[in-house]
């Protein structure tokens, strides 16, 4: 894996963003969220897609404010014990779920033990491995049961971690630790999260769901803060080709987009520069290699090479363009109390760069007469396909690689990764709270969406 980007403005799920005129007195708001989500489910829910909608239809203990620190959520305060490893959240009385029925403790309790039970099989459920037991349940060593979060009355949640872990709070704001409505998964099991059958905790339900057009949520009327909602409805329009959803907002067919397609940043800015808005935004993006796959398997020296190689400012001045920072290490800037890392060769010479990638690249085997071959495969997207030609031509330029580029359903790029049928693939990582441990965890053996597979028994020991 070598990383490219460091997004204040992230490429792939643009947070450069355009927004037509308010609802009107129906009060429905249209927004473009990009490909077909995978999941609805909060504890099997992997891709932006999925996280962005489900924020809208379910509500953690806390939420995030404006400025993405924690704050109130289906809890309406918590406290942590003096040594740092136990949390008391208070739920609010009026909690309702989407059918009136009250939310109570045993509700989350539910949620976090099937998020880490084997059988959900949930991408992210390493994402609370600081609770105590959560590791050993999801390797199955453990019942879910043993899970150290507990419930002493309707009202309260405890939860008892193996660290202190001050970003807890924000860490339960990430829809995968949504409750669970637990007669609805009793009676309805994994199709729980399908419309007319979903019951949800936030300002929203869900109530469509066309494959390959939209989905629509209506008005949770019992949710604890409605008569702050404004909107009687949010339809997402699915679209996977970002021209074509700028097109449809210019056309008037959404109220916001999402999505920037670079060729038409400049022209926006000029043109409409009052519906453009740009946000920061915690996330990388990255190649990454199949590391269960030679050659990139067991050369290291290898991988360096053909990182060493990438010009990450051309990249970000000359083919991104919109504030993107070059990555020299893997947590971005901006990560609340942490000083960025960043790779031994940041400040070094273009020039010496190149030398010891050629140096590299020769020990490992290749040279002008036997070139590495590979395939670079990515999901279909202007920004995404000039990124792999600006890098291929600096492989080949800087030391005759020659990639093979594959452009892709971003729903089969992802399919691909887990079959293990890629060499090498772009992906990109959004914290899913303000802590630079949403970024160490993700390169840890065992987490579910450690996508390349590397493994470092010391780097986990560190964790």
């Amino acid at each position: 894996m070598f990383r490219l980007i460091a997004c204040s403005r992230s490429p792939e799920s643009g947070s450069a963003g355009a927004t037509n005129a308010a609802p009107g007195a129906a009060a429905i708001l249209v927004r473009g969220v990009g490909p077909e989500p995978d999941s609805l489910d909060p504890q099997k829910a992997r891709t932006t897609e999925s996280q962005t909608i489900l924020r809208d239809l379910c509500e953690g203990l806390t939420s995030l404010d404006k400025s993405a620190a924690a704050a109130p959520g289906a809890a309406r305060a918590w406290t942590v014990s003096d040594d740092g490893k136990t949390y008391t959240f208070k739920l609010r009385p009026d909690a309702r779920w989407s059918n009136g029925d009250r939310v109570v403790a045993q509700d989350f309790v539910a949620g976090l033990r099937r998020l880490v039970d084997p059988a959900t099989a949930s991408p992210y459920a390493q994402v609370i491995d600081v609770i105590t037991d959560a590791t050993d349940i999801i390797a199955g060593k453990k019942p879910p049961q043993s899970l150290g979060i507990g419930a002493p009355d309707e009202a309260t949640v405890l939860i008892h971690l193996v660290a202190p872990a001050p970003y807890l709070p924000g860490l339960v704001a990430h829809p995968s630790t949504c409750p669970v409505h637990r007669p609805t998964l009793a009676r309805h099991g994994e199709a729980l999260a399908r419309p007319g059958i979903m019951v949800s905790n936030g300002a929203f339900v869900l109530k469509d769901w066309l494959q390959g057009a939209y989905i629509l949520a209506t008005r949770n009327r019992y949710y604890w803060n409605d008569s702050a909602t404004r909107l009687q409805a949010v339809k997402y329009l699915l679209i996977a080709d970002e021209n074509a959803e700028l097109t449809r907002y210019r056309g008037g067919e959404l109220h916001i987009t999402a999505v920037v397609p670079r060729g038409q940043f400049d022209w926006i800015k000029a043109n409409l520069p009052d519906q453009l808005h740009v946000s920061p935004q915690l996330s990388t993006y990255y190649y990454g290699f199949n590391l269960r796959r030679a050659p990139f398997r067991d050369d290291p020296g290898l991988r360096r090479a053909l990182s060493l190689v990438i010009d990450r400012e051309k990249l970000a001045q000359l083919v991104l363009r919109v504030g993107e920072l070059p990555a020299y290490g893997w947590v971005p800037p901006g990560v609340y109390n942490y000083s960025s890392q960043s790779f031994d060769y940041r400040d070094q010479p273009l020039g010496e760069r190149l030398a010891e990638a050629r140096r590299l690249y020769a020990q490992a085997g290749y040279s002008s007469a036997k070139p590495l071959r590979f395939e670079l495969r990515y999901n279909a997207g202007e920004v995404h396909s000039k990124l792999a030609v600006a890098i291929a031509s600096m492989w080949k330029e800087a030391l005759g690689v020659e990639a093979r580029l594959t452009a892709v359903e971003f729903k089969s790029l992802l399919q691909d990764i887990d079959r293990g049928e890629v060499e090498v693939f772009r992906s990109s990582w959004v914290g899913d709270y303000n802590d630079a441990y949403t970024f160490a965890q993700y390169l840890k053996s065992d987490f579910g969406l450690n996508l390349t597979h590397y493994s470092n028994p010391a780097y986990d020991a560190l964790l």
